[in-house]
């Protein structure tokens, strides 16, 4: 029983729920990185050609993209708890199966239903972000829970590498899977809605209602979906503009994940393996990316008032360092290319703030939704970029095109910031 004091005092139940999605987050990338450290063991075991293994890659991406729309509406519809623990499940329980696949068609399945199951995670975290975090301490609340995409690339790599050396590619699955299932369960266990959690008090529920959060009722959320509704949503220019940012920005995330190694060991005559802390460099830059955007934007936004400065700056300046890649053209040694691909990734790491911006623009009753449009948008580079990146190398036999396409559309995301967001303002649907 809480006294009148305590009362006066608000509690900080919102830090154990950021430590919530801040796990389930870095348990979401582990899955989809696993896959890529196994995949040595898992071709050779398995017979799996080269072409065969970039189906299997991509097959992950389409589905996730596919499933974007029905994961918020789903989220619209069953509320965030029930909605999130019940995907983290699922998609553990698939990365759980890829271990015991025995073909090609099993892991094409796998991989296929892994997209669908992880679909509903960013939109989820959009939601959170809108109901437990007043508007000055989302960009840092997000950029706490998103470091771990970036982090865990560069530092989960070496232990997965071990398991994989020491119990077998099939046990990396095996045990990724079970753990996500395990807290999953501890997911649903532990959180709630502002309005239904039992570890907030009225101060920091009015603290958050006064900073801008918004408690969604259950009666709120059971919204019709339409299609009409998302023309409506990509009719908004704030929703629009955010949307073709974060596709560009996140072409830059994904020439990373994808073609960054081959880049070096092709184009630069490096070994990725080889040269470790070296080459890991731009995805530890690409961490203190997202950390200090969050940070600078929040301050911003005490300082100034201003969503429009505190949101937006910090993203155009990401895109527009981010665009820096094409540097990499011009310079022969490999240090500085790996010091102009960490400013790159620096920058992207600060476009992860769009995630924040798209919390404070989306209509209030359909923030699953519009978390589930945006999150298409962005992943759309997924199927993009490898697939032009490739044909670019293909066709000219060298990365210099590559590199520019890249800068390119960093430059066409600083654009759509600037000149198609417009205010930084949570829109309405007529």
């Amino acid at each position: 029983m809480r006294t009148a004091t305590d009362m006066l005092r608000p509690t900080r139940a919102r830090l154990g729920v950021l430590a919530l999605i801040s796990v389930a987050t870095m348990l979401n990338y582990m899955d989809r990185a696993v896959m890529g450290v196994a995949a040595p063991a898992l071709t050779a075991e398995l017979k799996v050609s080269p072409e065969m293994m970039g189906f299997i890659f991509s097959a992950f991406s389409w589905t996730y993209v596919a499933a974007q729309i029905p994961g918020g509406l789903l989220l619209d519809r069953l509320g965030t708890r029930i909605t999130y623990a019940g995907s983290l499940i699922l998609w553990s329980f698939f990365t759980l199966l890829h271990g015991i696949a025995g073909n090609v068609a099993m892991l094409f399945g796998f991989r296929l239903a892994l997209g669908v199951a992880e679909a509903p995670c960013y939109p989820c975290n959009s939601r959170i972000l809108s109901s437990w975090f007043p508007q000055d301490e989302r960009a840092r609340a997000n950029s706490v829970y998103a470091v771990g995409q970036y982090a865990g690339l560069a530092f989960f790599s070496p232990v997965l590498f071990w398991v994989v050396g020491s119990l077998g590619w099939r046990a990396l699955f095996l045990i990724a899977g079970a753990l996500g299932m395990a807290f999953g369960v501890l997911l649903y266990a532990r959180y709630r809605d502002p309005g239904e959690s039992f570890r907030v008090n009225s101060a920091e529920l009015e603290h958050i209602r006064l900073g801008g959060g918004l408690t969604v009722t259950k009666q709120e959320v059971k919204i019709p979906f339409s299609w009409s509704n998302v023309r409506k949503l990509m009719s908004k220019r704030q929703i629009l503009g955010a949307s073709i940012g974060q596709f560009c920005g996140n072409s830059t995330l994904v020439f990373f994940l994808t073609w960054f190694p081959t880049y070096l060991a092709t184009e630069r005559g490096m070994d990725w393996l080889k040269s470790g802390t070296f080459a890991i460099l731009p995805y530890i830059a690409a961490s203190a990316g997202v950390l200090l955007g969050g940070q600078v934007s929040d301050l911003l936004i005490r300082r100034t008032g201003s969503a429009n400065v505190g949101r937006k700056l910090p993203i155009v300046v990401g895109l527009l360092l981010a665009s820096t890649i094409i540097a990499a053209n011009y310079v022969q040694s490999n240090t500085l290319v790996i010091a102009i691909m960490s400013i790159a990734f620096f920058g992207q790491g600060m476009v992860n703030l769009g995630w924040t911006l798209i919390s404070d623009v989306a209509p209030r009753q359909f923030i699953g939704l519009t978390g589930g449009v945006f999150n298409l948008c962005a992943n759309l580079a997924g199927i993009v970029t490898p697939i032009v990146v490739g044909l670019i190398v293909g066709q000219t036999g060298s990365f210099y095109g590559a590199l520019a396409f890249i800068g390119m559309l960093a430059l066409i995301g600083a654009a759509a910031y600037i000149f198609v967001v417009g205010d930084v303002r949570r829109v309405e649907l007529d």
